[in-house]
């Protein structure tokens, strides 16, 4: 989260009271993620959270809100966006497309044990069960078409040997995306950036998911691959924590069972998920947006994972 436009006390005030939401006690700007503008609004009906879209557009919005709204009606722990009078839960403030969803309870678990990494694994496998019959569809905004125009871009601000790495990683990525078994794997609705710092838990129990604006329809594998890159990684190395891995795993495949081509793929999913990490952080860190509040986040730390996948991959 970030803050890129300001809001009011009294804009944030009136607006809310536009959706029922009660008189505004608090308004803070968060300054965790780096995409929207988001503040932390309190009321005396509730606690929520206001964001103002600085990417997404009005047309490609609908697909993430109303996604969360059908996972929420599925009895997945996300956010659930307010709706006006009219039931639009897509609004405008500052001339910018907003919504507003509960805040959920609890905090992120930045050090997750195995308990965390299971719990974080079965209730992945059920949002993808429970978005199967979801009738949006809309890409993966930041997948291999993303990346490959992407990559050009970052590549003056790069070393030579960095150059080779994510120039071979992404030729790497394109014949995969070209094979009969990448184009088998399972399909629907995915998070695409299931950190750690966007899962709450209280008292050791999953609250929810959150964050769903680089959501879109890609392989659950994919999803998969980036959950192990963050929550089954030593910070520091970015090598894997198998014991970690492995308990995601079996608890996601305790409610859906992997196919064979997602068990043969899950090394060079992994790998893309660490290339998208990468290229976007270099991104965001190279060529910057200004923010009121903003901390971007350290590109080498994909570069490591990325090295790490290719020199051990994990194998099931």
């Amino acid at each position: 989260m970030a803050v890129f436009t300001e809001v009011s006390f009294d804009e944030a005030a009136a607006f809310l009271h536009t959706l029922d939401l009660g008189q505004l006690q608090a308004i803070q700007g968060a300054s965790g993620g780096i995409e929207n503008t988001n503040y932390f609004v309190d009321t005396d009906q509730g606690r929520h959270v206001l964001t103002l879209f600085e990417r997404l557009t009005f047309e490609q919005l609908p697909f993430y809100l109303h996604l969360m709204k059908h996972l929420a009606g599925r009895g997945i722990p996300v956010p659930d966006p307010a709706a006006n009078a009219r039931g639009e839960i897509l609004h405008r403030l500052k001339d910018k497309p907003a919504a507003v969803v509960n805040r959920l309870r609890g905090h992120s678990e930045l050090a997750p044990t195995t308990a965390h990494c299971a719990g974080v694994g079965e209730m992945l496998a059920r949002m993808h069960l429970a978005g199967l019959d979801y009738p949006r569809q809309q890409p993966n905004l930041r997948g291999l078409p993303w990346w490959n125009e992407t990559v050009p871009v970052v590549l003056p601000h790069i070393t030579p040997e960095q150059r080779s790495l994510i120039l071979g990683e992404l030729a790497y990525q394109n014949h995969i995306a070209a094979s009969s078994a990448y184009r088998s794997l399972p399909r629907g609705p995915v998070h695409a950036d299931l950190f750690r710092d966007n899962v709450m838990f209280e008292d050791g129990q999953l609250t929810g998911f959150f964050d769903f604006y680089f959501a879109g329809c890609d392989t659950f594998l994919f999803d998969i691959g980036v959950c192990l890159n963050d929550w089954c990684v030593d910070l520091d190395t970015g090598a894997l924590a198998a014991d970690r891995a492995q308990t995601f795993v079996s608890a996601y495949e305790s409610v859906r069972p992997l196919t064979a081509q997602e068990r043969t793929l899950l090394p060079a999913l992994q790998r893309a998920g660490a290339l998208r990490f990468w290229i976007s952080r270099l991104w965001d860190f190279h060529l910057p947006r200004e923010a009121a509040v903003l901390k971007a986040h350290d590109p080498t730390h994909f570069e490591r994972v990325l090295r790490q996948r290719q020199l051990q991959p994990f194998m099931l």
